[in-house]
């Protein structure tokens, strides 16, 4: 697919791999696309709310001011140095003080841009105590995510539905057979890693975009704020079926993933998976 284009849907039944989690309750879809929209996804983390700060107070001020500076030299260049309106050439070759004022100025801008990012850099790459361990197995095309022992020890593969197995509420390119279950307000730690060549674990409203390395762990975070299901993709171009190859996570509260977490434990108990997260999953 091409940029992300999302919004806000409700209503949406809570959908599960295969587990019962609640027939009466409902999941607000707060990372689904929408045809024509401009934008960040919602943000659900504290992570993805300040890039979008940084990008929108900082990032966005300053490229906008720096392209109608250079517009308004250009048209100053151009009505004040025609050869019309100048047929002699100055000989001048230097000015000190200009030569002094474009050296600066843009040191100066670059400071302003580098603090802020410093910070949200150490945000995204200090990763707090984890409340949870997830580790997510990219592969040729589809995602596997593997839950500790301490909850049963299992690990299933999520791949993306085909359009004759669609349901409603389901999503076209971005709805999975599997969807992976995280607890609402819990630090999620996600241990990531490939099996064959170069992925990118991506979640936009989590502030999450990870890559997936053979034979090397990397390690990312997040914590969401509001329940719902949240949608991503591989980012990096992996093969031929690299469009095919989303992300689906549902956020729900303790007791939604409790009940999921124990149909899960006998659906997937005999799955065929990778190692699975070694630390707790939830602490007390």
């Amino acid at each position: 697919m091409g940029g992300w284009l999302f919004a806000t849907r409700a209503g949406v039944a809570a959908l599960g791999s295969g587990a019962i989690v609640s027939a009466a309750r409902a999941e607000a879809i707060l990372g689904a696309p929408v045809s024509g929209q401009i934008g960040f996804l919602p943000a659900n983390t504290i992570v993805q709310s300040d890039i979008e700060w940084f990008h929108n107070a900082i990032l966005l001020p300053i490229t906008i001011a720096i392209s109608l500076l250079v517009l308004a030299l250009l048209a100053y260049v151009v009505y004040r140095f025609n050869e019309q309106a100048n047929p002699v050439a100055s000989r001048n070759a230097h000015n000190t003080p200009l030569e002094i004022a474009w050296t600066v100025l843009p040191a100066l801008v670059l400071v302003v841009i580098a603090v802020p990012s410093f910070r949200l850099l150490a945000q995204q790459l200090i990763i707090p105590a984890p409340d949870m361990t997830l580790k997510v197995t990219a592969s040729q095309w589809h995602w596997n995510y593997g839950y500790p022992k301490s909850d049963g020890g299992f690990s299933f593969d999520s791949l993306v539905k085909e359009d004759k197995d669609l349901k409603p509420g389901d999503i076209r390119l971005l709805s999975v057979d599997n969807a992976a279950y995280v607890p609402v307000g819990k630090i999620v730690e996600l241990d990531v890693v490939s099996q064959d060549v170069i992925h990118s674990f991506s979640i936009p409203s989590f502030g999450v975009k990870i890559d997936a390395i053979p034979g090397r762990l990397n390690k990312a975070w997040f914590k969401a704020d509001h329940e719902g299901v949240f949608y991503g993709q591989c980012s990096n171009i992996c093969g031929i079926d690299h469009a095919f190859m989303p992300v689906e996570i549902h956020v729900v509260s303790q007791d939604a993933y409790q009940a999921w977490l124990e149909g899960a434990k006998k659906q997937f108990a005999g799955a065929d998976g990778v190692d699975v997260a070694q630390t707790s999953l939830v602490r007390p």
